[in-house]
């Protein structure tokens, strides 16, 4: 007779069936009589072994099938119901296996009792104690309770780096897991990154909407039960505490005034014409994959060299080149474009056709149309309005691009990525760590094609481990990501998928029920994939303790962002999937 494991259910759920061939790493359980086994749910099942102790297998459900047993038929199912025919109802659940202690790989004998485990054995199923407990970073909730958590050794760059997480734009909720997973790293008290962990910083683009923008305020529609599942996962419940807003200032204004959806806070950013000059961003304003297969390129690479060369900074962040001064984007373009027409070799290069470089400047006036109030040089204190991550007195450094054209956004990505990259090259350290959050990879990293932005992201994925800058990424479809990228995540998460997207290559570490369940699962839930674990996990994370919206900010009795009294909503669009 079986002897159940500690922390496990004193009745069996079931039994090792033998009518499916059992494996190591696969078998099958007859659900007993007055039992159950839901998806996920979390077993393990003891078999003897001639000669030595016995083994235990822990294993997730992934699958559950129930059917008549005995039937030829379908339409047999109406006699059975009938008293007409013999029939027995019998549910049989699949396990993929996901720890075998100790490691002797044999498969389960036919008829071994299963059961149900909670407690210690729960997590050593999860192999959570193979986790340092001072490097246990919390990833969500299981369905069958307890927290899940994720190795930090594989998310900081100890043992490997790198968050990727698709899903279906507005309801995969991959900006809300992203933060979940910065707030767990940043919150007060944590102490998964060590000592170093206060030094850590982190870049954080708004792609879309005003999803980031309230970072700091507490979140009022945070009900009873939400705060209850805070506690749950180990994390307070609780905004960001050190944050810094930075807003593109207002198209066409005199004045740098923030153009964000948020004013309190917010500080605009832009760059002055002195650095766009001297760190030859002007590459940046040809970062379309298209760009690269063009002949203007090597023009605008011969013009960003001569900027570096012949641009001499002036007191508000504007330049002289020559006899002549830029102290707007204007100015710049016509100087630019008097080198050009002359076909100056030192500015266009010796080999630059006269198409080319009227293909350059056709597309240097188009970008000036999208970039012109990012880069200027009429401003004092223009120095305080560049964002600079690892120098910031904030940890979380928020960076809006919604009021921004998809171009003007390419080209501040494209900018602080390769500053900050450079930065941590010139530093030569891993520490402090810098983590960067950024959707729609699929915009800036295309499979497809090159771009100054899609080699800094490539670089960040290939070398961002060794150098401490860690890409937390999303996208729809991975399918559409640069490969690097996505091979380099040690951590992998899926929301909701769209159909067609569930079938690529890029998801096949997911049982196939999975990526058919992905299909249907709601906002709050995932699908976690971490190297410590063979078996993807699907975890629950709570609703932001964070507003999300403008509307969700709490306000006190005075009407001034605060923290509400008690729950006054009761909305819950987080489920438990």
């Amino acid at each position: 007779m079986d002897v159940p494991t500690p922390d496990a259910q004193t009745t069996p759920a079931g039994r090792v069936i033998g009518t499916e061939a059992a494996r190591p790493l696969e078998f099958h359980v007859h659900v007993g009589p007055g039992q159950f086994l839901q998806l996920d749910d979390i077993v393990a099942v003891r078999r003897p072994v001639p000669g030595q102790s016995d083994i235990e297998l822990y294993g997730v459900v992934t699958e559950v099938r129930g059917f008549h047993e005995g039937l030829e038929h379908h339409s047999d199912v109406e006699r059975v119901m009938a008293g007409q025919m013999y029939g027995r109802a019998s549910e049989v659940a699949t396990i993929l296996t996901t720890r075998i202690e100790p490691e002797v790989f044999l498969p389960p004998i036919p008829g071994n009792e299963v059961h149900k485990v909670a407690g210690r054995q729960r997590d050593k199923a999860m192999f959570l104690d193979k986790i340092e407990p001072g490097r246990r970073l919390a990833s969500g909730l299981h369905r069958a309770g307890g927290p899940v958590f994720v190795d930090a050794d594989f998310v900081d760059g100890t043992s490997g780096a790198h968050v990727n997480i698709s899903g279906v734009s507005g309801v995969a909720t991959k900006t809300s897991y992203a933060t979940f997973l910065l707030h767990a790293l940043f919150h007060d008290g944590s102490t998964v990154l060590g000592p170093s962990g206060k030094h850590a910083r982190s870049l954080i683009f708004n792609v879309k909407g005003q999803d980031l923008l309230y970072l700091d305020q507490p979140n009022a529609r945070l009900s009873v039960e939400q705060r209850a599942r805070w506690a749950e996962v180990g994390l307070p419940a609780q905004p960001f505490g050190s944050v810094a807003f930075w807003s593109p200032p207002v198209k066409g204004a005199a004045s740098p005034t923030p153009a964000s959806a948020r004013k309190d806070k917010v500080r605009a950013y832009w760059w002055s014409l002195a650095d766009f000059c001297a760190e030859g961003m002007l590459s940046l304003l040809f970062a379309d994959t298209d760009d690269e297969r063009q002949q203007y390129t090597a023009v605008a690479r011969n013009v960003a060299t001569a900027l570096e060369r012949f641009a001499t900074p002036l007191a508000q962040g504007g330049v002289q080149i020559g006899v002549e001064q830029a102290t707007t984007f204007a100015d710049l373009v016509r100087i630019i474009r008097d080198y050009a027409e002359d076909e100056d070799p030192q500015w266009v290069g010796r080999f630059a056709t006269s198409g080319s470089i009227g293909a350059f400047m056709r597309r240097l006036d188009s970008a000036a149309d999208h970039v012109a109030h990012l880069i200027r040089g009429d401003q004092d204190g223009w120095q305080r309005h560049r964002v600079r991550v690892m120098s910031s007195d904030e940890q979380v450094n928020v960076v809006d691009l919604t009021p921004l054209s998809g171009r003007a956004q390419r080209f501040v990505v494209g900018a602080l990525l390769t500053q900050e990259f450079a930065a941590k090259e010139a530093r030569g350290t891993r520490d402090p760590l810098l983590f960067v959050v950024l959707d729609e990879l699929n915009k800036y990293a295309p499979r497809q094609g090159n771009s100054p932005i899609k080699s800094t992201l490539v670089e960040i994925a290939e070398r961002g481990r060794s150098l401490g800058m860690i890409l937390i990424g999303a996208q729809q479809t991975a399918s559409a990501v640069d490969e690097a990228i996505i091979t380099n995540a040690s951590i992998k998460v899926v929301g909701r998928m769209d159909p067609a997207e569930a079938s690529k290559n890029e998801y096949r570490w997911m049982p196939e029920s999975q990526r058919d369940r992905a299909m249907l699962i709601n906002p709050g839930t995932m699908i976690l994939k971490q190297p410590r674990v063979p078996a993807p996990l699907v975890v629950n994370f709570p609703m932001p303790a964070w507003a999300t919206r403008a509307e969700e900010v709490a306000m006190d009795v005075a009407g001034a962002p605060g923290l509400a009294g008690g729950d006054p909503f009761d909305t819950d669009t987080f489920t438990r999937g």
